[in-house]
């Protein structure tokens, strides 16, 4: 408890990370002492560890460093202590005035330039942030410069502050040997660099002062766009995008290019960029509300929406187009009937219970504004019948996160997802943990409650037999130099870009449309590694995008979740499911309450059932919720025929064709009502 307090406090995430924050601290506490003493190699390797141990920390341990940060002991304030610490020894040890104050002015000319680097960096950066950033559209006729050298513009603070060394290093030379020449040298070469640096980044910035104005950016994007000329627009934003966010969009990617009609999809945080996923769609994201005003888009005439947000209503203004609003799950969540979609032309559900589920938002959302068409996501789950069990039964586990508040607040982890975990184990069964991936965000009880579940999964693996284990570990590790490969290679697929705005729009390129055989293939091949090298038996926790959810699916023999539209998704593979009932409601009135039920076998706040309901995995003809299952499959999903894909793109062109024909009918009322006008003077 003790060490897992101290991690939490430390914000580290083991013993060896904790090690190197004890050294760490044993070093920079060391300098002073050895300095007063004088200690010439004491402080000489205090110093070299307060070096070293500071750069495997910014890596291994980013969070504890940003803590310091917040203490004000700053990277920068950190170098100055150390050089503080250097001079105070030199004077202990009686070095010559002449030889302290050479060392003092060198050191203060060397934060001096480090000052005036970061002033020409951030103008730089300022100039080089644009309207708008770019995928898979040609932006060259731009004229956007390249980006400065990643020597002089990348991480540049780390590498200014440590031309430090050859002055430290030189004066700490020149005390062993009681000869001043070393000193001289090292201050020559630190004050020659840093001068030579600030030169070399002031080059750079007249570059930078060639980057044109954001008019003449945008009036390039929107000659892209007439020749791209987008049909339909896939539009997200969020107030802290980040990957927990960004699956609301990359959930609808695929789809998007199987549509008939091109696509197009546009963000409005630039954070977005770094999470989007694969995708061959022009991608545009503008921050700017005024930018947005002036994307020229004239063909478009349908936007679709995966969440509700205040930006929205930015785009929302284009009256030309009919706007949906479909969502990022199909729940019986609140929000997955707001009465805050009364303001898209249409709302687009899965099947019959999105629909019965606006109807009871009273006078909210007219019956003719839903459209059923399905969830073209899930064609590619592994159905019940199609599923070989393993050797012992695997229950996925995949809890709702805490809400934006106590009131929708959904999760089973505060209530009962330790002792949930705890009889499962108990039961012999084999558990995949998924959190949502905002578990903790808000509450922090489902922040502990998360962490006590993984810890009853690592130790439950470890007090398996060792040989197992032994050869467990093996495999993983055998297979972890493909995986990584496979990952890199992905990421070298995935269209994603790097450097700032202005490089990301140099190198936006239409996409040649290869690799994308190539994408999936790999995606499988990384799958079947992953659970290969995990075996049938051992517990894992999923907490990146790899593997995926619906992966995840297939791997289970059950699903133990909250109401949330994971369970909607799971209804696809007809597989048992269990909703757990924390409040223990009867059973009718939590049947009634929650559509998703109907097919689900409820678990109390204590888990006495849990042995029953296991039942049906064990004793696969024990399972009278299955013909529930089957029904409720169709009245949430919608039927199997057609398929969700070619009705998701039927309703895309059957809005398409009539925003088509009303902007027709304006634009002939229009050009009527001008005749008029003319005739009457």
């Amino acid at each position: 408890m003790t060490f897992r307090w101290l991690c939490g406090v430390l914000r580290v995430r083991g013993k060896t990370d904790l090690l190197l924050v004890f050294l760490f601290a044993a070093g920079f506490a060391a300098l002073p002492v050895f300095a007063l003493l004088p200690s010439l190699w004491g402080f000489a390797v205090a110093s070299a560890v307060t070096y070293a141990v500071d750069e495997v920390l910014h890596t291994r341990a980013p969070a504890f460093v940003r803590r310091l940060a917040a203490l004000q002991l700053t990277r920068t304030m950190r170098f100055a202590v150390r050089t503080v610490m250097l001079l105070a020894l030199a004077d202990r040890m009686g070095a010559p005035d002449a030889v302290l104050v050479a060392a003092l002015a060198v050191f203060s000319a060397h934060f001096g330039l480090v000052i005036l680097y970061t002033a020409v960096h951030h103008a730089i950066r300022r100039r080089r942030v644009l309207p708008v950033v770019v995928r898979n559209l040609d932006m060259s006729g731009a004229g956007i410069p390249q980006s400065p050298p990643a020597l002089l513009y990348r991480r540049f603070l780390r590498k200014l502050l440590h031309l430090d060394l050859p002055a430290h290093a030189g004066l700490l030379a020149a005390l062993a040997a009681g000869a001043w020449q070393p000193a001289g040298i090292g201050f020559a070469l630190t004050a020659g660099l840093a001068v030579a640096a600030v030169a070399a980044l002031l080059g750079q910035l007249r570059r930078a002062r060639r980057t044109p104005p954001d008019d003449e950016v945008i009036a390039e994007l929107n000659r892209q766009l007439a020749g791209y000329r987008p049909e339909v627009a896939l539009y997200f934003s969020f107030a802290s995008v980040s990957r927990d966010f960004m699956y609301q969009v990359n959930m609808w990617i695929e789809t998007l290019e199987r549509l008939d009609r091109r696509p197009l999809i546009i963000l409005r945080e630039r954070a977005s960029f770094r999470y989007l996923g694969r995708t061959s769609i022009p991608v545009v994201c503008v921050p700017k509300a005024d930018d947005v005003a002036l994307l020229e888009l004239p063909e478009l005439r349908v936007v679709l929406y995966p969440g509700n947000a205040g930006k929205n209503v930015h785009m929302l203004r284009v009256a030309e187009a009919k706007h949906v609003f479909i969502g990022h799950g199909d729940s019986d969540k609140l929000a997955s009937s707001n009465r805050v979609s009364k303001v898209y032309d249409e709302i687009w559900v899965a099947g019959r219970a999105g629909r019965d589920r606006y109807q009871r938002v009273r006078h909210a959302i007219s019956d003719s504004a839903i459209v059923e068409v399905g969830r073209p996501q899930l064609s590619s789950i592994r159905l019940h019948a199609d599923h070989v069990p393993g050797p012992v039964p695997t229950v996925l586990y995949a809890p709702t996160w805490e809400g934006w508040s106590d009131d929708d607040c959904h999760t089973s982890l505060i209530p009962m997802g330790v002792a949930l975990v705890e009889k499962l184990l108990a039961e012999n069964v084999r558990v995949i943990y998924k959190p949502h991936p905002l578990t903790g965000k808000r509450s922090r009880v489902a922040a502990e409650a998360d962490r006590a579940v993984r810890e009853l999964l690592r130790a439950d693996n470890e007090r398996r037999d060792s040989r197992d284990a032994q050869e467990a570990e093996a495999a993983i590790a055998a297979a972890r130099p493909r995986l990584a490969e496979i990952q890199a290679r992905l990421g070298e697929l995935s269209g994603r870009l790097t450097g700032d705005d202005a490089q990301q729009l140099r190198d936006a390129r239409v996409p040649a449309g290869d690799g994308e055989a190539e994408w999936h293939e790999l995606r499988s091949e990384w799958h079947r590694l992953f659970w290969e090298s995990r075996g049938p038996v051992r517990h894992q926790v999923i907490l990146r995008q790899l593997p995926t959810l619906y992966d995840c699916f297939d791997q289970a023999d059950m699903l133990i979740s909250d109401v949330s539209s994971v369970v909607a998704d799971f209804v696809a593979s007809l597989k048992p499911y269990v909703l757990t009932n924390a409040d223990d409601l009867p059973d009718e009135d939590f049947r009634a309450a929650y559509t998703t039920a109907g097919g689900a076998y409820l678990l109390d706040r204590d888990c006495t059932r849990l042995p029953e309901i296991l039942r049906s995995v064990r004793e696969p003809a024990h399972d009278p919720m299955a013909a529930e299952r089957r029904v409720l499959k169709e009245y949430v999903l919608g039927p199997d025929r057609p398929t969700s894909m070619e009705r998701f793109n039927t309703a895309v062109n059957a809005l398409a064709e009539k925003a088509a024909a009303e902007q027709a009918e304006r634009l002939g009322e229009g050009e009527g009502e001008e005749q008029r006008v003319v005739v009457g003077a």
